[in-house]
């Protein structure tokens, strides 16, 4: 991939979980009203481009027309991605350290299934499990009525973006560090995935922990995220990003990061009508979601609007594209329009820097929890070593 200049924004640890979260939500709620239409669809539905906050596909006829009904996605109101997002902070807020499949099973899959919650597409204080779709209800069905192992229950779930779009609080807790978030994002995905749709959790969880490392830019994000994917993941985001750096407009690179994402993509052209391959386990596949978040971003340049802007027109799953490449951006420090954050946290009736306090204030604790674990392993191997431990 040809180096292409980016800028580099500096911020303190505080901005880049707010960023980053901030970000998430406000990319979820500007993609859900176009999800699963084509860039071409979305230009002749809204006349052109989008730009910011949009109504519902369907205008005023939201709740019963197909195949959105009953959701009211649009007018700035978050979906599952955002939901799921803040439901994995609360079981860090409880756990308060590192997780793993067994924390899945115990703490998040009792929040879905017990703990109403207000859910903007419902608009109604309803339990989240009523709202997440079905590959994240299998957490319920296989877990708690199934009772299988948690670091496998994934296996047999149809193979998506579902537990990639939830882990930038993996990547945050693990800021600065993609190997250690790729592997917790491993573990904590089992419960929920297998196959490439596991292996873009960890894929995703590292490239926000890279692009919260000082003086991180979309090439570095790449380029952890190179030095970590396996199989399909990987060879789909070198194709989408070495054709990302041909671009410096997201309305150029629309078709052309299609194009390069198609070969790895099993869903298939019509996104409506999965083709009879489409998410199965394979080693040469990739979930399209993932590949096409860091090709926006590098087409950016690392700016937000331009980023989640590109992945919203981009179409098809781009309400978790633009939660993705919102975190991403997020993270690396490019601040989130003002006017967009407020008018997703009133529409939604969320607190949008609340979830990021809070994970901020767990993140500290276990880093501090680790620099103990740490010193300590270091002392007993220079004990076994006969050696004296430095300070």
């Amino acid at each position: 991939m040809t180096p292409k200049a980016s800028e580099s924004h500096d911020g303190t640890l505080e901005e880049r979980f707010t960023g980053a979260l901030v970000g998430a939500a406000v990319g979820d709620a500007l993609g859900g009203p176009v999800e699963g239409y084509s860039p071409e669809q979305i230009l002749q539905r809204h006349g052109g481009r989008v730009h910011g906050v949009v109504g519902p596909w369907n205008g005023e006829e939201w709740r019963t027309a197909r195949p959105i009904a009953p959701y009211h996605k649009g007018d700035g109101h978050v979906t599952d991605d955002t939901l799921m997002t803040h439901a994995l902070i609360r079981v860090y807020a409880v756990v308060r350290d590192h997780l793993d499949a067994y924390a899945i099973a115990e703490h998040l899959v009792t929040d879905l299934m017990t703990t109403p919650r207000w859910i903007p597409e419902l608009e109604a204080e309803t339990l989240p499990l009523h709202r997440i779709f079905l590959a994240e209800k299998w957490l319920v069905a296989r877990v708690h009525y199934g009772h299988a192992d948690p670091r496998e229950a994934g296996v047999g779930n149809i193979v998506n973006c579902g537990a990639a779009m939830y882990m930038a609080p993996v990547g945050l807790v693990n800021a600065a560090d993609p190997a250690r978030a790729y592997t917790e994002a491993l573990d904590v995905a089992g419960a929920h995935q297998s196959s490439y749709g596991r292996e873009a959790a960890g894929v995703f969880a590292a490239a926000v922990a890279a692009a919260c490392a000082p003086r991180a830019t979309p090439e570095s994000v790449v380029a952890s995220c190179l030095s970590l994917a396996k199989d399909g993941t990987r060879a789909a985001i070198e194709a989408v990003c070495e054709t990302a750096d041909r671009h410096t407009d997201f309305e150029s690179a629309l078709v052309p990061l299609r194009e390069a994402v198609a070969p790895f993509d099993t869903v298939g052209p019509d996104y409506r009508r999965p083709s009879l391959a489409a998410r199965r386990p394979s080693r040469v596949h990739a979930i399209e979601e993932l590949p096409v978040a860091l090709g926006m971003l590098l087409v950016a340049g690392g700016d937000y609007r331009q980023a989640v802007l590109g992945s919203v027109n981009y179409g098809r799953d781009c309400d978790s594209i633009a939660t993705m490449a919102g975190a991403l951006a997020g993270a690396l420090g490019s601040p989130v329009p003002d006017d967009w954050s407020k008018q997703v946290a009133e529409a939604s009736r969320l607190d949008l820097r609340q979830p990021a306090a809070t994970l901020l204030e767990v993140a500290r604790e276990i880093f501090a929890r680790d620099v103990r674990r740490r010193r300590a392993h270091e002392q007993a191997f220079h004990a076994l070593e006969g050696t004296r431990c430095s300070d």
